[in-house]
């Protein structure tokens, strides 16, 4: 079964590539990465393919965390294909974090369906991780104040504006933050 959805996840992504017919080729040396409110602190991000914003555009994102780091449990709006591109990533799914299993290492790849509760964590060493998926882009924190309370930049994020209640710290619904 798990099959099956992996081989349909991969059909189904490259459907919208037809879509995208100007051939483009990114060296690693071409990557420019950027932080993004939309994660904690520190975590960097750099678009290979695609306008995240667009829906039904075929994204890869490289994403880089830094070592000893946790991604808090969150979702996103679509299904992900992540690849380990360097260093060694743990996974797991679920609403709250917990380091189940091992750290695992380049070349590994998982597949999230959309609107799954999932987390990721480092190790000693960065990790960049390779994410693709269909627009458009988004991510929604499980625990708010986890995420919040990791980035300050999460808090100057223009997604925020007016979804903070008077005098708090913490957003009072849930939080969507476009990625690009």
């Amino acid at each position: 079964m798990r099959k099956f959805f992996v081989i349909a996840g991969l059909i189904a992504f490259s459907l919208p590539a037809m879509a995208q017919d100007t051939p483009m080729r990114v060296t690693h040396d071409a990557l420019a990465w950027k932080e993004n409110p939309a994660f904690p602190k520190g975590v960097q991000v750099a678009t290979l393919v695609g306008d995240q914003t667009k829906a039904g555009d075929v994204v890869v994102l490289r994403i880089k965390f830094p070592p000893n780091f946790q991604m808090p449990p969150h979702t996103h709006p679509y299904s992900e294909v992540v690849t380990i591109i360097s260093g060694n990533i743990g996974t797991s799914h679920g609403e709250t974090l917990e380091k189940k299993g091992e750290l695992l290492k380049p070349g590994s790849l998982w597949v999230y369906p959309a609107k799954h509760p999932h987390f990721a964590w480092t190790g000693n060493e960065e990790g960049i991780l390779q994410v693709q998926f269909v627009g458009p882009g988004g991510i929604d924190y499980v625990n708010l104040a986890d995420a919040i309370s990791s980035s300050s930049a999460c808090l100057r994020s223009p997604a925020l504006k007016g979804r903070l209640g008077r005098g708090a710290s913490t957003p009072t619904v849930p939080l969507r933050v476009q990625f690009g």
